[in-house]
């Protein structure tokens, strides 16, 4: 792997990608590299994948040392970011993500990027509260969310910026279930490897683009856009 805080595992056919900073999983540059090297790995050698985060976190989001550090910087984090999650969403096989405890932000994101999000019980924080810390939602995880959160929960949650315990996000859709803490890697593994062993591979691939490629090429084509007009708006003192 390109960085130690993301480490991979082939387990059978599934390929566990697990992301560990020993403190919040805050999406850096080296954790969106690492990532990115996981999932072209499991192309050659997985059948599905799980994303997994930490005993309490999943992702935190973005650095936001970095967010806030330079216009140029956050662009570029943005992007590292959004690829990843572009990755995700349209990658060939299925992805499980196994959301480990709190996902906020852009740990949110990489939540509606996938297929299918096993979620830990407990006092958990889930969703994207840009609006309120000041940062816009860009249009590809507009996109991404109107693909996977409910009708109901759709402005709510990315304009209003509301953040939920699991139970909610499950209503909402940032989840598709949850279980105790102590069993959500286990419980995705076992999602991955029943959706490998069900899936043809290649009929999979195919039905992805059918499904996802006019989306993906969408979020892709205002990626541009994104970037250009990204400014965080930072707190009067």
């Amino acid at each position: 792997m390109s960085d130690s805080v993301v480490s991979y595992e082939l387990q059978g056919r599934v390929a566990v990608i697990t992301i560990d900073d020993g403190k919040a999983n805050a999406v850096t540059h080296a954790l969106a590299e690492g990532l990115r090297s996981g999932l072209e790995r499991a192309r050659n050698e997985a059948a599905a994948v799980v994303i997994a985060g930490r005993p309490g976190r999943f992702s935190a989001g973005f650095d936001l040392a970095v967010m806030t550090a330079s216009a140029e910087g956050a662009r570029n984090l943005l992007r590292a970011g959004a690829e990843v999650a572009l990755e995700i969403f349209e990658f060939p096989m299925p992805v499980v993500i196994a959301s480990t405890g709190h996902a906020l932000a852009m740990g949110a994101i990489l939540l509606l990027a996938a297929d299918y999000r096993i979620g830990a019980e407990g006092t958990f924080k889930i969703g994207l509260n840009e609006v309120a810390i000041g940062m816009p939602v860009p249009s590809f995880a507009v996109e991404l969310a109107r693909n996977c959160l409910t009708t109901k929960a759709f402005t709510v949650a990315i304009n209003h910026a509301h953040v939920y315990d699991p139970t909610g996000a499950v209503t909402a859709g940032y989840l598709d279930e949850t279980v105790a803490a102590d069993d959500v890697i286990a419980a995705a593994i076992t999602h991955a490897a029943e959706l490998a062993d069900r899936l043809r591979a290649g009929a999979f691939a195919a039905t992805r683009t059918n499904c996802r490629g006019a989306a993906g090429v969408l979020m892709a084509s205002k990626l541009e856009e994104d970037l250009s007009s990204f400014v965080v708006e930072l707190p009067a003192d």
